[in-house]
């Protein structure tokens, strides 16, 4: 739910007036109204609720798994990049030294993916890394075309691990909570603030903020660990800096 992921602060605002109004909602209804046995009524609400916890521990599992998937890849780039130019040393000087500039570049790329929020800048970004990847492959087919051994395969091959963990990585944080299970999420949230207030024996209208306001901030920690680049919990590039301060022309 992109809206969510985009917007996260008003969601934390709105959400625990919309719980809450269908609590008061639900209270309304439960005037006057012909209520169900005590323990039938116990019944439902528990079973609701109990649904509503499990919806959100998956949900909270899910946002978890793809945060701890942002972060392998990000290390397995570090790990391919910085393997990858440790083998340029196998490479003739002169595109040895093609490579390693190349790579140095593409490492600043990558940083920079990862700490830049504007749009207009990731998408120069986006264009800047497609470019020296072209030329990273281009480099390192040549060597390989002029020179048929294994040890130019390997070069090859590293180079190919290099250009795939980047798509990796891209298409993790591609990969948020469907919208589909924030719709049920929220729904079956407002369904139990309605029963809430239903089943409520008090007119303290501040009483039926408690549920609103807890779920709001669990779904706004959910929506947070789901968005990779604007939330407050992100995936830091602390192997790629690492690996760039190890690699650091001199």
């Amino acid at each position: 739910m992109s809206s969510v992921l985009e917007y996260r602060l008003l969601v934390l605002t709105m959400f625990p007036l919309l719980f809450w109004l269908a609590a008061w909602f639900g209270g309304k209804m439960g005037i006057g109204a012909r209520r169900m046995d005590d323990e039938d009524f116990s019944l439902v609400l528990g079973g609701s609720l109990t649904l509503l916890g499990l919806i959100i521990g998956f949900t909270f599992s899910m946002a978890v798994g793809r945060y701890d998937q942002r972060k392998n890849y990000e290390e397995q780039e570090a790990n391919a990049v910085g393997t990858e130019y440790l083998r340029a040393d196998l490479l003739p000087a002169a595109d040895a030294a093609r490579v390693r500039e190349l790579l140095r570049s593409y490492l600043d790329q990558r940083i920079l993916f990862y700490t830049s929020r504007d749009a207009e800048k990731l998408r120069q970004i986006d264009r800047q890394t497609a470019r020296l990847q072209a030329d990273l492959w281009s480099t390192a087919v040549r060597c390989a075309s002029v020179q048929t051994t294994p040890v130019a395969a390997l070069v090859v091959s590293g180079m190919n691990d290099v250009l795939n963990s980047q798509g990796y990585t891209q298409a993790a944080w591609w990969n948020t909570i469907p919208i589909g299970a924030w719709a049920l999420l929220v729904s079956i949230a407002i369904f139990c603030n309605l029963l809430i207030g239903y089943g409520a024996h008090t007119k303290n209208l501040a009483q039926f903020l408690v549920l609103p306001i807890t779920l709001s901030v669990t779904l706004f920690l959910i929506a947070d660990i789901d968005s990779p680049r604007g939330g407050l919990v992100r995936v830091l590039p602390m192997d790629l800096q690492s690996v760039a301060q190890s690699i650091a022309a001199p």
